[in-house]
């Protein structure tokens, strides 16, 4: 686990420290569960939104409030204007 250079954690590395870790302990209590999550496919998109929402944590947002944000605003935002929805650069709508 590590952060990407875009700021996102990342479950899929290798690398791996005490605090990040820690940050990331409340996602293990449903680590049994998700055993049974379906399929990889499923697994894969549980890990990414697990992503986000740790990363905007670490950035200081609230999780619920960036992640309905970013979900609402994705359909219309251009392909251009993407980076503006990652947790450090995003800014919620007035």
């Amino acid at each position: 686990m590590g952060i990407s250079p875009t700021g996102l954690v990342c479950l899929f590395q290798g690398t791996h420290n005490n605090w990040l870790e820690s940050r990331t302990r409340p996602m293990a209590l449903g680590r049994s569960n998700w055993l049974f999550a379906g399929s990889l496919r499923t697994n894969k998109r549980a890990a990414v939104i697990m992503s986000m929402i740790q990363s905007a944590k670490l950035n200081g947002h609230d999780s619920y409030r960036y992640l309905a944000d970013v979900l609402e605003r994705l359909p219309t935002q251009p392909a251009s204007q993407l980076d503006e929805l990652l947790p450090h650069h995003w800014q919620p709508r007035s």
